[in-house]
């Protein structure tokens, strides 16, 4: 099979427009795909959300490759050199939406298989495919639904390989083993309301609150470790007023965010953060709503292979990193699997005029492979 299928798969991805949680067409397109490898395809659609599961054999260990058929939306269409939907190669450079961010990756992943299964039939363990499109939104019906689906009934992943694009300025030369945790906040700080020129019979929340907030983001929370970055703190959003410039709000309310390493711990952040708010005198309601826990592939076969997968097809040592945002791998590690992410670059995803280089897709595709290799060919 030549590189140039994985060119033509991406295309034919992203011209299946699939803006979350839409999914256009795009898993019955890699369910027929893959059937003639012998993948059993088991569409696994939860509410509005569209979920694939495709095996093929029955032993382990079981490798999962792991992505997304969402995209986010296009912005302004005319904002584009091409359309979105209509994918465009120039300069060597595939354009559309979802070209990084992950139809590239996906496109890859099933010319690796196709390869692969060509060459190795008679492979050990099984293979699969996991696809959702609701990575992209609020990821309430998709991989997490999917993953509890399987544990119900004892299918246990070994070894995961999330297609999220994690290269930074070359292709492969970041691979992400773990993410840090995600904890938001939302916060209601309670005043007064009144008329501004009467600052003494109001009480206004946003002057009560800015001091507790420039001390949250002035504090160290931890130093992280060696495997991950220190606790950030970040607010998202802050609301307050009536829209008239003459009142004074009778409430402020903040969004905020925490992004932590294994050092802290959800209960120890939310606990901090209630002394230091009851140390400003604030009156004030909060919610909290936990995202993601930390988690990392540190070592194991799954690192070893993709690291010497990388080595072989690039020549280089690729740099292991927990950095980024969340990723649906939050769902898949907590099970024991080991999971590590592995795509192209990252510079344009979500930007007016995605695109990927496109031979980034055929180097991925081999290193795909080359890791198919290194842990399903029998050891001689």
């Amino acid at each position: 099979m030549s590189d140039s299928a994985t060119l033509e798969l991406a295309r034919a991805l992203i011209a299946r427009a699939s803006v979350t949680p839409a999914d256009g067409g795009c898993q019955e397109l890699l369910r027929t795909r893959l059937e003639p490898l012998g993948f059993h395809g088991e569409p696994m659609p939860f509410g509005e959300v569209s979920n694939l599961w495709s095996r093929r054999g029955d032993a382990g260990p079981l490798f999962v490759f792991a992505g997304h058929t969402d995209v986010v939306p296009t912005g302004p269409e005319d904002a584009w050199s091409s359309p979105p939907f209509d994918p465009r190669v120039r300069d060597g450079r595939l354009y559309g939406r979802g070209a990084a961010d992950m139809k590239g990756s996906v496109a890859a992943f099933v010319t690796a298989c196709e390869r692969f299964v060509h060459r190795h039939p008679a492979h050990r363990g099984a293979i699969a495919v996991l696809l959702t499109s609701d990575e992209e939104g609020p990821a309430r019906d998709g991989t997490k639904r999917v993953v509890e689906a399987l544990q119900a009934r004892g299918e246990r992943i070994d070894w995961c390989l999330v297609g999220e694009p994690s290269s930074d300025a070359r292709v492969a030369d970041t691979v992400r083993i773990g993410r840090r945790g995600s904890l938001n906040g939302q916060l209601q700080v309670h005043g007064i309301q009144g008329h501004v020129a009467y600052p003494d019979k109001a009480r206004n929340p946003v002057h009560a609150v800015a001091p507790a907030l420039a001390a949250l983001a002035a504090t160290e929370w931890d130093r992280g470790n060696t495997s991950f970055p220190p606790t950030t703190f970040q607010v998202s959003g802050i609301r307050a007023g009536t829209g008239a410039t003459n009142v004074i709000p009778g409430d402020a309310d903040v969004q905020f965010n925490f992004r932590f390493s294994p050092e802290s711990t959800p209960e120890a952040l939310q606990e901090r953060v209630k002394r230091l708010l009851d140390a400003h005198g604030l009156d004030y309601t909060l919610e909290w709503s936990l995202s993601a826990q930390p988690f990392a592939t540190e070592s194991g076969p799954l690192l070893r292979a993709t690291v010497e997968a990388i080595r072989a097809e690039t020549g280089r040592d690729a740099a292991l990193s927990t950095g980024g945002g969340t990723s649906d791998g939050r769902f898949i590690a907590p099970t024991g699997a080991q999971v590590l992410e592995l795509g192209p670059l990252n510079a344009t995803i979500h930007q007016i005029d995605e695109n990927v280089p496109v031979a980034d897709l055929d180097t991925l595709s081999r290193i795909y492979e080359r890791i198919l290799e290194g842990l399903l060919l029998p050891t001689p």
